[in-house]
């Protein structure tokens, strides 16, 4: 079988995601899972599609992931995976929709407007 790739995208970061039969390692921008996310959730975040299931170490996944942050990141992977998941095997598809891991969040950082702090505080008010 030869390699799937899919795109993760969360936030502003962008994840291509390469998924191939193998022993079960994660290699995230040519670091071990571990290594790049040092945060225990952020590594389940990433491994989600597989446990829900219950593919875990059947598929080794090399990802490329750049912009935004690392929870961002963890997200757009995780996204990818599923997607890939899919490509390899249609029958995923309803597991994994069930979980939510096929859509994608459009949620973005709003703009900041002119004359206030953020984009909606506004500067502190003072009356004399």
């Amino acid at each position: 079988m030869e390699i799937i790739n899919a795109i993760g995208r969360r936030k502003t970061s962008i994840a291509r995601v390469y998924v191939q039969p193998g022993k079960g390692t994660i290699q995230v921008n040519q670091r071990e899972l571990a290594d790049y996310f040092k945060s225990g959730i952020h590594q389940t975040l990433v491994k989600q599609a597989f446990a829900t299931l219950k593919l875990d170490n059947q598929y080794d996944v090399v990802a490329n992931v750049e912009g935004g942050g690392i929870r961002g990141q963890a997200e757009a992977v995780r996204l990818g995976i599923a997607r890939a998941l899919v490509k390899v095997n249609a029958e995923n598809r309803p597991a994994l929709k069930k979980e939510g891991l096929l859509t994608r969040d459009s949620r973005m950082v709003e703009r900041k407007k002119p004359g206030r702090r953020k984009a909606r505080r506004r500067f502190q008010f003072s009356k004399r």
